[in-house]
């Protein structure tokens, strides 16, 4: 069953690109990158992105090539789909409350188990030493420590009280003295911090664009594909003998 659906996508996937090659449709590296660009922001950052793939078993080599194939589909199926205002305007309306901006700040941090060993790290930040680098060697957060400490963007609520109640009045760029949780002591450096906003339809206008058209062409792909594998001969030597 597996290697029948890994054949069909194997088919799907040529069939995008002759049909893309058909259609003179190509892909550039500033949209793989724009693209690319979008997944380091949603996982935090670059070597945050990096790692998770490598816990996944997927290079970027793999990423980048699924990158090109969704790209190849959405220029092919683009003519089909539109998006209109009302439809954005209605979308928005109904989902509000998901477009406001929330408080959030997005922070580093270093865990140790006593207040004596945060002390110490908090003297050779003081010194001039990289949050990231001591953090690679010191934290005991293993989610978090080869990645400099990256936590990326939270909300209020998303952390112990104490951790919040701390990064949240830190000034950007600011390092904390040690707070205790129940996980240990950590210091926590903010790096940039966004203010809480009322919703705004123009400013989402883009973002609930892409997702209108993204809903549409999961529900035109395969009809599409089914249309234009009339076209090709499909011969498929796959059987379920043993």
């Amino acid at each position: 069953q597996a290697g029948q659906q890994g054949l069909n996508l194997l088919i799907a996937q040529k069939i995008v690109d002759l049909e893309a090659k058909k259609q003179k449709i190509t892909v550039t590296e500033a949209e793989i990158e724009e693209a690319l660009t979008k997944y380091y922001d949603y996982y935090g950052g670059e070597e945050s992105f990096t790692q998770i793939m490598a816990v996944r078993g997927t290079s970027l080599a793999e990423v980048k090539k699924n990158i090109v194939n969704t790209l190849k589909i959405k220029k092919l199926l683009e003519p089909k789909i539109k998006v209109t205002e009302e439809e954005m305007k209605a979308f928005f309306e109904k989902n509000k409350e998901d477009f406001a901006q929330k408080e959030q700040v997005k922070a580093r941090h270093i865990l140790v188990a006593t207040e004596k060993e945060a002390k110490e790290i908090k003297e050779k930040l003081a010194k001039g030493e990289d949050f990231a680098a001591l953090a690679k060697e010191y934290s005991l957060d293993e989610s978090t420590k080869n990645n400099g400490g990256q936590l990326g963007f939270f909300n209020r609520g998303d952390m112990t009280p104490e951790f919040e109640k701390a990064a949240f009045a830190l000034a950007v760029g600011e390092v904390s003295a040690p707070v205790k949780t129940e996980y240990g002591y950590h210091l926590i450096k903010v790096e940039e911090k966004k203010q809480a906003a009322a919703p705004d339809y123009e400013k989402s206008k883009a973002e609930i664009k892409e997702y209108l058209f993204n809903q549409k062409l999961q529900a035109e792909y395969n009809p599409w594909l089914q249309e234009v594998s009339k076209q090709y001969e499909i011969e498929n030597f796959l059987t379920n003998a043993s």
